[in-house]
This record gives C-alpha cells, structure tokens and sequence, in this order.
C-alpha cells in the first residue's frame, strides 16, 4: 500500500471518528475485525451493551463468525441486533446485507443459491458474462464500481493509449471483492448508534483506482438501518464510476396482491416485453413458471431537500419496507419484477442506483455515466425501514404521496430508443 492510499484512509476514518465523538459527546467504541494494512484478521468476535454501552435502556448486540462447509468456507459474517430488528453483513461479498429481519417479517428472498459464495467461486466470465448470478442471494449488494449493469462490449483506452474494446460482465466486481477494512464503531452516548464499516477496493495499474468505505448503521430498538457510503477516486485522472443498490425482496412481503409504491416523475419500460406489463408494473402476481422478467426505468420524483421513497407492501396492507434516499446522490431508480416460480427465484429489486442497469456503453451514450475527478469522493445514503401495522403502512405511503403531491408521472409506453 502506497503511503499516500493508507494516508488518505487513515484521515477518512480519523474524520468519522471525530464527527461521531463530537455528536455523541465522547470517543466511539472501536474494534478492527480485519485489516490488510496490518495483517490482521479476527476469527470470531462478540460484543454487547452491558459491557459497551451498560447506560442503553435497550440490549444490543454484535456478532462476528465464520460460515463453513462447500462454496461458503471461511466467508465472514457480522450480524447485528439492535435489541429489535437483525442484519447481517457480508465483509467477503463486498459489505452485502446478506438478510435483516424484525418480528415476522424478512428482508431478503429466496435464492436458488443456498450458500453464501466465497468469490473466489464465481467466475464472472460465466454464461455469456453472466457469472455473477452464481452468488447472487442478498438482500442489498451494491453493482459497480467500475461499471454497473448488463454485460457486453464497451471500449476503453488501454495501457498504450490505443482504444479498445473490453467485455464487461454482469453488474460490476465490487460485490464478489472481500473488504481490505472492517471494523465495528460504537456511539458510547445515546443514541448508541452501532456502525459496521468496511472498505472495498477496485483498483489496478492502467485501470480504476477506486475505493468505497461503506458504512451500516442502526440506533438500538429502531425499526431500520441506514447505509452511509463514500466512493473516491484515488488515481490522478478523472474516473467514470457506477453504483447501484441491487436490494431484493422476496416473501413475506412479496406475493399476489403485493404493491410498489413509489414518487414517480417518469418511468419507461427497459425492453418491448417490459412494456406489455406498463399498464400493471406496480402490482405483483404471485410465483409464475416461465415469467420473463420486466424491468422499469424511474426518475423519481422529489421533495424540496432532493429527498424520494419507494416501497413495497404486502398484499394486506400491514407489513412493508421502504427506501429514502437524495436524487442528488442517486437519481435514478429501477424496478426489476422476477415473478417466476419459487423454485427459480420468486423476487423483486427496487434498486436506486447513479445509472440504469443497462450496459455502460449504452448509459454513458444518455449521459448517466457520472465522472469523478482525482482525488474526488462522492456521498451516497439510502434509510431502510420496516413498517408493521396497517397505520404505519399507510403512513408510509402518504409519505410518499405527500412527496408525489399533484404531479402526473410521466408514463412511457414504449422503450428508449438504444443504439
């Protein structure tokens, strides 16, 4: 590691360090898992309130392991409970949230992957590029960050300054790269908010020298968590760059009956077949063999601060999850309806994202490659929570329409035109 990287992620953790101390009124608890930079690697780890934060009113606690046994051998995994609601992340998937769940209801689905896939399982290069299927079972894996949707050809400009042509795979490398980084910080004062940090490099020589420190985070007996990322650029060149939150649901919420709820300023159908299903693209059926996935392109729309919502409810009406996020971070969002047997994979991704999942060859053409400068770094936020009751659902959803207001989405019938 070069003495300017570690220096620029050093100051990266010193700043959050110094922004936690100072709101909480006291130095964080801190506790390194893994480190690249110092060779070290914890096996198993477990810490709670009664010796961390004895004057929180409610018990948390953390946990690190390792999985065991075919694909998942010696993958890690941290699982917060908050006293209320679960999480889990993956710090060998790239800092994925492998599940969450609070009460009867699970964020998370059913994937015909039944292990959680060290990656050094999944060739990318698999199935025409779409190798990373092979691994692909969590509930929110950020796609990126060199690029960040479907696989094909792109062009580039190699190591002699000649153009050339790339093939890049399904949705990007970063969730099939383990973390450099990990460690666990806890807030000593209330609100005690715990923090799974981890960070994630996507760098070589004549290519990307990209880095995110993602940041998970949940206050004891909250109904959510929040996930606070930082991209930056740490080449001297500016770097095109993608990310989008893969985050999927599967049942409970998911099933006939179950509805998307999103602000809405406009939304387009992906391809012709995703059109057909324009006229019902927020209503689910329930688990169909054969179903060919559709896929919706949304530009939400926005409160006055760049704040949007979107969910998904259960069919009754008493049980949903939500995500807030800025437009100004990530403004686009994609729905990916995958209604198809059980079997295969009964699932839906709502997907807020800095592009579409088209290839990037097809994004930077509409101006949805964004560009980061050297030495730039970019915020990026997004609050999950879980609804339970018919009151707090359709409060969420009057939030929702509070943000829609009296505007009129605008409803494409056909695709957009790609080249």
């Amino acid at each position: 590691m070069s003495n300017r990287f570690h220096l620029v992620s050093v100051l990266a953790t010193s700043f959050l360090f110094a922004s936690l101390a100072a709101a909480a009124g006291g130095e964080p608890f801190v506790q390194v898992l893994a480190s690249s930079s110092r060779n070290v690697s914890v096996e198993t780890w477990e810490a709670n309130s009664r010796t961390i934060t004895p004057s929180s009113p409610i018990p948390w606690s953390v946990r690190k392991f390792k999985l065991h046994g075919g694909k998942q051998e010696g993958v890690d995994v941290i699982v917060v409970d908050n006293g209320k609601l679960q999480v889990a992340v993956c710090p060998t998937r790239g800092m994925g949230v492998l599940w969450a769940t609070l009460g009867d209801v699970r964020l998370g689905w059913d994937s015909p992957v039944k292990e959680i896939v060290d990656p050094r399982f999944v060739n990318l290069q698999e199935r025409g590029g779409l190798g990373w299927l092979g691994g692909f079972n969590e509930f929110t894996c950020r796609c990126g960050l060199e690029w960040s949707g479907h696989p094909g050809t792109d062009k580039f400009v190699n190591n002699v300054g000649d153009e050339a042509t790339m093939e890049l795979t399904l949705h990007g490398k970063v969730a099939n790269l383990p973390a450099s980084e990990v460690e666990v910080v806890i807030e000593r004062e209330a609100p005690y908010r715990i923090h799974v940090r981890g960070r994630v490099d996507e760098r070589m020589f004549y290519g990307p020298k990209l880095e995110i420190w993602t940041d998970l985070s949940t206050e004891p007996g909250s109904s959510g968590f929040r996930i606070a990322d930082v991209i930056a650029n740490h080449g001297d060149a500016p770097q095109e760059f993608q990310i989008l939150y893969h985050t999927n649901f599967g049942t409970p919420l998911l099933g006939e009956g179950a509805t998307f709820v999103a602000a809405i300023e406009r939304i387009t159908p992906f391809n012709a077949h995703a059109a057909e299903g324009m006229a019902t693209y927020d209503k689910y059926a329930g688990p169909t063999l054969g179903f060919i996935e559709q896929v919706y392109k949304i530009k939400p729309a926005a409160d006055a601060q760049g704040r949007t919502r979107a969910l998904l409810k259960n069919a009754k009406g008493d049980r949903a999850a939500s995500l807030t996020f800025n437009v100004k971070q990530l403004p686009y969002l994609t729905q990916w309806k995958n209604t198809n047997a059980v079997g295969e994979g009964y699932v839906t991704g709502i997907e807020p994202g800095t592009s579409f999942p088209h290839n990037r060859r097809v994004e930077r053409q509409h101006g949805r490659v964004p560009k980061l400068a050297a030495g730039e770094s970019r915020n990026f936020q997004i609050d999950y929570t879980i609804h339970v009751g018919e009151a707090a659902v359709k409060a969420a959803v009057d939030q929702v329409a509070a943000i829609q207001a009296d505007r009129k989405p605008q409803v494409d019938a056909e695709p957009e035109k790609i080249e």
